[in-house]
């Protein structure tokens, strides 16, 4: 069966008896034993509301089913999927290699926490080969970060390459999937041994919820990191599970139609003669897009454009006079967003030497959402007139 079955039928895994067609919300923090005996036998669970009950069970199910994983683990927050990977095969003295166009939390904690502990880290430009980025490699290399397309810069990354060289080394890569969503990319099919998503976006849907995942195919690598989130008391509500089992019943289709309308929108920039970059990974004048196309089943719906001559007072004027896209941060929701980014672009800790053309101009990320691509397009071109 495909995806999309898998994960939409109300049939699949559950007993054919009289009952709603959803998992119930099931919340507690206490749970009770059937007897004295197994109190304390730690093999049994749940033991407590922290190990997770039905409702974040069946999500963590669904995700695994997804992602092609033997477990996957739920989080309170994106970020939480992505640090607690990390903490979890880390120690004093080992080093991580980041992709310089990593997601900017993702340098924030490398920098104000792992550091702290006592791990070195390296950033690597994304167009190095994978031969090139394993070379960086030290003795004390424990991990590669990935992460494709790169945040801002939508960099593509051999992530089958560097996955394939890392692994012959002895070294895990963890991937954020968050692009592809789980749909279209499977980064432990191609060789990660994490994968990890911020279930705030797609799978969510509706912008109303806070929650990562993280997925392995290893036993003894889920067994680290589910003692890692049990140390740190990291706990997602059976509320918030339930809000993403309903997200990840239309993903495919919210996601299709987001990322269709998407490349719609960015084609017809690309003609616009106020536009000097269309940056967007399903184009093919994008950097890296014959590795996209032969790694993606296809886009999603976020992509940046820069607009020629403008600067930041301009990429604020520009966004004031949008209606339909709303000025806020965050992407995978129903509606579709923009935010100018010179100010993230300008805080990057190293711009390579061919990236300058990042701050010619306004730079405006856009997140398509479900309205019409045509009323869209339509809002931009009214606010073309802040360019003319």
């Amino acid at each position: 069966m495909k995806d999309i079955t898998r994960l939409t039928s109300a049939t699949l895994g559950r007993e054919h008896s009289r009952r709603a067609v959803n998992v119930g919300v099931e919340r507690g923090s206490t749970v009770l034993m059937e007897s004295a005996e197994v109190l304390y036998d730690d093999d049994i669970k749940p033991t407590y509301g922290t190990d997770g009950l039905s409702t974040q069970n069946e999500l963590c199910r669904l995700i695994a089913e997804l992602e092609g994983a033997e477990q996957s683990f739920i989080l309170p927050t994106g970020l939480a999927a992505l640090t607690v990977p990390m903490f979890a095969v880390l120690n004093a003295g080992d080093e991580i290699l980041v992709v310089n166009s990593c997601y900017a939390p993702v340098r924030r904690f490398v920098e104000t926490q792992l550091k702290r502990y006592g791990v070195a880290a390296r950033y690597y430009d994304p167009r190095l080969s994978p031969d090139e980025v394993i070379a960086l490699a030290s003795p004390q290399t424990k991990l590669i970060y990935v992460e494709s397309p790169g945040s801002l810069t939508f960099d593509i990354q051999d992530i089958p390459g560097i996955a394939r060289a890392a692994r012959a080394k002895g070294i895990l890569t963890l991937c954020d999937n968050t692009y592809g969503a789980g749909v279209l990319f499977k980064p432990l099919e191609h060789g990660c041994d994490m994968s990890m998503q911020a279930l705030t976006k797609y799978v969510g849907g509706h912008s109303d919820i806070l929650i990562g995942s993280v997925s392995v195919t290893d036993k003894a690598l889920a067994k680290k990191i589910y003692a890692t989130q049990k140390a740190w008391g990291f706990f997602t509500s059976a509320d918030e599970s339930y809000l993403a089992i309903r997200g990840i019943r239309s993903l495919h289709l919210r996601l299709k139609q987001s990322g269709e309308s998407a490349l719609k929108i960015a084609r017809w920039l690309e003609g616009r003669p106020e536009v000097a970059h269309v940056v967007h990974p399903g184009l093919e004048s994008h950097r890296g897009h014959d590795v996209f196309a032969r790694d993606f089943s296809g886009s999603n719906g976020l992509f940046m454009v820069i607009f020629k001559g403008g600067d930041e007072t301009k990429s604020q004027e520009f966004l004031n006079r949008l209606t339909l896209f709303g000025l806020g941060f965050s992407w995978g929701g129903f509606e579709s967003l923009a935010v100018y980014c010179e100010p993230q672009i300008k805080s990057r800790v190293k711009l390579s030497n061919d990236d300058d053309w990042l701050l010619s101009g306004s730079a405006i990320r856009f997140y398509v959402g479900l309205e019409d691509a045509d009323d869209l397009i339509g809002d931009i071109e009214n606010a073309l007139t802040t360019f003319g």
